[in-house]
């Protein structure tokens, strides 16, 4: 039997407060994510974020909660029990959030008969701050074991063709040439770390150093981003002109990933633009960051300017492309690592 373990971020159990605060301060908590002095991080998250953060947010939370639940755990379980499926009897999937439920080390436990289990990160561009936590905590679980099988870790997927297919079978429900300009709006992170993560002293060095993959910005966010962006719009006939790669999501003072999502809406507000679509593919299912952050929070801010409408495309979610994909990145790995 063959094992696969899903993962994605996570979501609170429920959108009331108490069970926000407690996501926030386990995501938060993880050195990956707020990278910075130990003291100061417990600090920073049990006295300023979780209990000033928790409130505001799980108001956000209510407003995208669905009578199933929290989207990005519901499409992420229907694509893990699609992926079930179509892999059929000799594999075991199992999915797992790593902060909160399901939990890595229960689904880890569901899959200790497999003889080898292959752990796929639902991050699609590399990141310290998400895949290699998976791997830390997936590894410091199974290390306890007593048999412990043979790991593959997909490390990213940010150019896998199926992947990118996938996206390209959602926008297809838009006509492109209805809107003046489009977005590719990532998840953001500190620029610290990418700086961190480069060995080859490449990173922020140049104005354009992350608009093409090479061996020294391989595993470079940023440059994952972008080799996404640009792939999808080539695939779509989209002009380098008529697209801009952003970055959303930021917390704190520190300079993140530039440029940013919002202060990108209102340039094109002041330029005139009136219909923006983004795509956000850092997410592959729908979630708070999508729903209403794109779809609601950055709309507002765009009609605040002068533009009419933000239009959100759907995230990858259970989509039959992205089945396909997920199967075909788990029996067919091109990044891979065996740990």
């Amino acid at each position: 039997m063959k094992g696969v373990l899903l993962v994605n971020l996570g979501t609170p159990d429920s959108p009331s407060t108490s069970d926000v605060r407690k996501y926030l301060r386990q995501f938060l908590s993880d050195p990956r994510v707020i990278d910075i002095n130990p003291l100061a991080r417990f600090l920073l998250v049990n006295f300023i974020i979780a209990p000033f953060r928790a409130p505001k947010s799980a108001k956000l939370y209510k407003e995208v909660w669905t009578e199933k639940g929290s989207p990005l755990l519901v499409y992420s379980q229907s694509l893990a029990h699609l992926v079930q499926q179509q892999l059929g009897k000799k594999y075991h999937v199992e999915l797992a959030m790593r902060y909160q439920q399901p939990s890595i080390d229960q689904a880890l436990l569901k899959l200790k008969h497999c003889t080898d289990i292959t752990i796929l990160p639902l991050f699609p561009q590399y990141s310290s701050a998400c895949n290699t936590s998976v791997g830390e905590n997936v590894m410091s679980i199974i290390s306890k074991w007593q048999i412990i099988p043979s790991i593959k870790f997909i490390n990213s997927f940010y150019d896998d063709a199926q992947f990118l297919n996938a996206w390209i079978q959602v926008a297809k429900q838009f006509e492109l040439s209805h809107f003046d300009h489009i977005l590719f709006s990532f998840h953001g992170l500190p620029q610290r770390q990418l700086v961190k993560a480069d060995d080859a002293n490449h990173c922020l060095q140049t104005k354009n150093c992350c608009d093409t993959i090479t061996e020294k910005n391989k595993f470079c966010y940023s440059a994952n981003c972008h080799a996404t962006a640009h792939t999808i719009a080539a695939r779509l006939g989209i002009a380098k002109s008529n697209y801009t790669i952003c970055y959303q999501s930021r917390l704190g003072r520190d300079p993140w990933v530039q440029p940013y999502t919002d202060q990108v809406l209102k340039q094109m507000a002041a330029e005139g633009k009136k219909n923006l679509l983004v795509f956000a593919p850092a997410f592959v299912a729908d979630c708070l960051e999508t729903i209403h952050e794109i779809g609601t929070e950055y709309d507002e801010l765009f009609k605040e300017h002068g533009g009419q409408k933000v239009t959100l495309v759907p995230s990858l979610n259970d989509s039959p492309a992205w089945v396909d994909a997920v199967c075909n990145l788990i029996t067919e790995p091109k990044h891979e690592l065996s740990l």
